[in-house]
């Protein structure tokens, strides 16, 4: 394992002024988002989309550092011929991977899941590596709701985060380490906050047992905020000062960089958080996005499935990964949506 080069990747992947676009859907979710512009999901509309993206030149040169991949995409060709991966690299952006299998109930905690896919996760790795991929993505998932999360859940969902995280190191691949508490339920910022102080506490003991070199991977951590179906939603301000209090108080100064996932925001919701937590002086490391939907759901609804509507759907994208990279400045502004509009 050479920590150096680990440290450059996770250092470039959280380039000020640019974020990483994930674009690892699995096939069920990405069905979602087609159904609901009408195009039907198959292995050739699905790398018509991504390489629409991939060949988003002032987007993907500008403002994206690094791409996360689904297996599917990893192996496909453009139209012409060139793998979507030389696409990525020929943009200067990173190539990354996907590597979990997504959730299974957890045995003996009932409305709780573990996330799969350690098994030949090493062998797995190798042959990315081979491909290109020089990052990967785990994702954990903990929900809030009555009696839950329970202390085994966080435990089993952490302990695998830093096998997985291990595994990547030892592959000479730097792991983003994604524990996802989310923001379906009813409760407020105050119960989000407490529940992400265990999980990233827990998630950190682990990372050190199993003694993962911190310089040589990315966080990518849900933000402080309301359930979606609180009553009471905590403003932009209080959700970027709580965010940042609670990562202070849980992440080692080691960690290059924080990219943080939307959990469901709207585009404009999640660019106004990271812009006002990026406006908060001293913090010891660099935050910045990696976000699915937000970055995607304009260019989906403006490209439609229909080839002349191409550049169109690169316009829409450019414009959400310009305003995210400005974003991870802190220099954002609501006139600039209205600009664009």
């Amino acid at each position: 394992m050479n920590i150096s080069e680990l440290n450059k990747v996770a250092l470039a992947m959280v380039t000020p002024g640019k974020g990483i676009l994930a674009a690892d859907e699995s096939s069920g979710t990405i069905k979602k988002r087609f159904d609901a512009i009408k195009v039907e999901s198959t292995e050739q509309t699905r790398r018509d989309y991504r390489e629409m993206l991939f060949r988003s030149t002032e987007a993907m040169s500008k403002y994206i550092s690094g791409v996360i991949l689904y297996d599917e995409t990893i192996w496909q060709d453009a139209r012409d011929g060139t793998p979507l991966i030389k696409l990525i690299e020929q943009a200067g952006a990173i190539p990354g991977i996907k590597v979990d299998e997504g959730t299974q109930a957890l045995s003996g905690c009932p409305g709780e899941l573990v996330t799969a896919g350690l098994d030949k996760l090493a062998e797995r790795l190798k042959k990315y590596h081979e491909r290109g991929a020089r990052f990967a993505k785990w994702r954990a998932v903990i929900d809030i709701g009555h009696n839950i999360p329970s202390t085994t859940a966080i435990h089993v969902n952490a302990h695998a985060l830093a096998r997985y995280a291990a595994l990547c190191q030892a592959a000479q691949i730097v792991p983003i380490v994604e524990p996802e508490v989310l923001m379906d339920g009813d409760h407020d910022i105050e119960r989000c906050y407490e529940v992400t102080e265990r999980v990233l506490n827990e998630t950190f003991q682990q990372l050190r047992m199993q003694r993962v070199a911190l310089e040589g991977m990315v966080l990518k951590p849900n933000m402080a905020v309301s359930g979606k179906k609180c009553p009471r939603q905590a403003s932009v301000e209080e959700a970027a000062e709580k965010t940042i209090r609670l990562l202070k108080a849980c992440v080692p100064a080691a960690v290059p960089g924080i990219a943080f996932l939307s959990g469901g925001q709207s585009d404009e919701q999640a660019t106004a958080h990271l812009n006002a937590m990026n406006r908060i002086a001293n913090l010891p490391w660099r935050l910045t996005f990696s976000y699915g939907r937000a970055l995607q759901a304009a260019p989906q609804k403006a490209w439609a499935g229909k080839a002349a509507n191409v550049a169109a759907g690169q316009r829409a994208f450019t414009h959400r990964a310009h305003m995210n990279g400005l974003a991870s400045q802190g220099e954002w502004a609501t006139e600039l949506e209205k600009k664009a509009a």
